[in-house]
């Protein structure tokens, strides 16, 4: 290879700072504490705190420091209600539900002033002397009554040649009449409302599937 190719260095050595004398102790610990990290407060230990956990059940504002491992096994020990017979608990778990605090029922009391005026104007005496209410009750019971009944059964009524007010006296009523006017053996076997019979037939027994009948 000709001396144009050959390989030359940029730099001839690398010089590297040299550690400062506290900083020869701590090289080779990697478990060492970064600048503004705590201990874990679990004794012998050497990591790094990251969670924090509750001293006790009366000292809940103050912590315990653990790595992540001991504060795991802190968790797993941990009994909120150490101590404390069942009563005890049942007590305290009924305190916290309202946050210690008295509570009071939003029911109010029959001799309340409320509730007794509610009384009173529910056995006040209504007067429509126009009728202007009673008319539009009228209305609203007949759409009420008219809403419960659906296509087929309107559909039903209409063959029959009823409308949605019929009672179920009425539809069999009016089903025993058609029946006898249009079957053939009371037209001197004249089959032509045959087809009026079975619409007739079919229409009674819609009724009767919804109990109108």
């Amino acid at each position: 290879m000709s001396g144009a190719f050959q390989y030359r260095p940029k730099f001839v050595d690398i010089r590297v700072r040299p550690p400062k004398p506290d900083e020869d102790a701590r090289a080779d610990d990697v478990n060492a504490l970064k600048p503004g990290e705590r201990a874990c407060d679990h004794p012998g230990c050497r990591l790094a705190a990251a969670t924090r956990a509750p001293k006790s059940r009366d000292l809940l504002n103050e912590h315990y420091w653990f790595c992540t491992p001991h504060a795991a096994d802190y968790n797993r020990h941990w009994d909120f209600f150490s101590g404390m017979n069942d009563a005890q608990v049942r007590a305290y778990q009924a305190g916290s539900a309202t946050g210690d605090r008295p509570t009071w029922a939003f029911e109010a009391s029959r001799r309340s002033r409320e509730a007794m005026a509610a009384r009173s104007s529910t056995d006040r005496a209504f007067t429509d002397p126009f009728g202007l209410f009673a008319a539009a009750r009228r209305r609203a019971e007949q759409a009420a009554q008219e809403r419960k009944i659906g296509k087929i059964e309107r559909a039903a009524l209409a063959d029959l040649d009823l409308d949605a007010s019929a009672q179920p006296q009425a539809i069999r009523a009016r089903y025993i009449e058609l029946v006898k006017r249009c079957h053939p053996d009371a037209n001197g076997g004249d089959r032509s409302a045959e087809h009026k019979l079975q619409r007739v037939i079919r229409a009674y027994q819609s009724l009767r599937k919804a109990k109108m009948a």
